[in-house]
């Protein structure tokens, strides 16, 4: 029997009640739980990355964007950090499903292992960024060898893939990782997928942790630093320049993480409704009207997702990605602002490690600085204002 969108937001709606009465403690993590991650694969969430042939819920770019980015968005309201970790599965596999009218029989058969497998219940996540690159996946200094003796985990050309890199999302909860690296021969950056199960991270099957995630928002994440020494891998079975790729694929990614910082900020606005409203008749003037910008803010916010999420359903990529880009960023310094604007209105009490607006402001600080860079973001702004 086919799953149903119905049936995944009715189990999400479910588990993010729950997890709201946890907060405090979810809030203090610097872990993320295995059984989190169980429960929302029971749920069906894995399968908004499976074509509806396969008994999935994926479509296209432009009718599974909005569904998927719903359920990150609720999923943001209880705990942002197994949100953003859960939306990397969709985004890394969307470059495979994005591309989906693509026939060449290479492409066909990898594309349908990788949905099989999440259709298995495997979790995919990405670990391409490198220390001095900005995010930027065209400045990684990676290297790949071909290594035809390699672990065949997935149809493909397999490499040993070698380099350091960091913001791992999700290291020990995901199955395969996405990278970047260049082949021994070749000069643009390819892109590679690791096998993470059940492999070791001391460096005798060529990946080392070098050092576990400390960042003061997103805590939870698990965005590790890993060092690829001849890690087993195998090529991406795309013939085409990568730039096809992230065009095809780049709506629906900057969507599925905005929905995770909107989540969290429909979440926080609506927390401070709730403490505002006993004491609303003593609120001083300037109280009221930062509370009234900090609401204002979020309804912009949320007209400018809504926005993108109309250009993405319009099938057009270019329109898509413009809106998505610019809704990314516009939501992402607006959530940082309300947030500063909350904690003005709510007191200093809101700086309190007990306060969940202390670990909110720090969790869209992160999302702002990490997904991707401010200088990447803005280049890429540019550049699409001028296609």
């Amino acid at each position: 029997m086919a799953i149903a969108w119905a049936d995944v937001a009715s189990g999400i709606d479910q588990l993010a009640e729950e997890w709201r009465a946890d907060r405090s403690a979810r809030q203090t993590r610097r872990h993320l739980e295995s059984a989190d991650f169980d429960r929302l694969r029971d749920i069906g969430l894995l399968h908004a990355a499976v074509p509806e042939a396969d008994g999935g819920l994926w479509r296209n770019v432009a009718e599974s964007t909005r569904p998927t980015c719903n359920a990150l968005r609720t999923l943001a309201r209880s705990d942002p950090s197994v949100a953003l970790v859960s939306a990397m599965h969709p985004a890394v596999i969307g470059f495979w499903l994005a591309q989906g009218d693509y026939s060449e029989s290479a492409w066909v058969e990898q594309r349908a292992a990788v949905t099989a497998s999440a259709a298995a219940g495997a979790r995919w996540g990405t670990i391409t960024s490198e220390p001095g690159s900005g995010g930027d996946i065209a400045r990684t200094t990676s290297t790949a060898t071909p290594d035809d003796s390699g672990d065949a985990f997935l149809p493909g050309a397999r490499y040993r893939v070698s380099g350091s890199k960091h913001f791992g999302s999700g290291s020990g909860m995901n199955d395969f990782m996405l990278t970047t690296a260049v082949v021994d021969g070749e000069d643009a950056p390819a892109v590679f997928v690791l096998d993470f199960r059940d492999r070791p991270w001391d460096g005798t099957a060529g990946l080392k942790l070098l050092a576990e995630w400390d960042g003061i928002g997103m805590a939870a994440t698990q965005s590790h630093a890993m060092r690829l020494d001849g890690c087993p891998a195998v090529r991406m079975a795309w013939s085409g320049p990568i730039e096809a790729i992230t065009l095809a694929a780049g709506p629906l990614v900057a969507s599925l993480f905005t929905a995770v910082v909107l989540g969290l900020l429909d979440e926080a606005v609506e927390t401070a409704r709730g403490q505002l409203r006993d004491k609303a008749a003593g609120m001083r003037a300037y109280e009221q009207v930062e509370w009234s910008r900090a609401e204002l803010d979020h309804w912009m916010a949320v007209q400018a997702f809504e926005g993108a999420l109309r250009e993405v359903e319009s099938g057009d990529q270019m329109r898509g990605l413009y809106a998505a880009l610019r809704a990314k960023q516009g939501i992402a310094e607006i959530a940082e602002a309300t947030l500063s604007r909350l904690s003005r209105v709510l007191g200093g009490g809101t700086f309190s490690r007990r306060s969940p607006f202390s670990a909110w402001y720090e969790d869209v600080r992160a999302l702002g600085f990490l997904r991707p860079p401010w200088g990447l973001a803005y280049d890429s702004l540019f550049l699409t204002s001028l296609a």
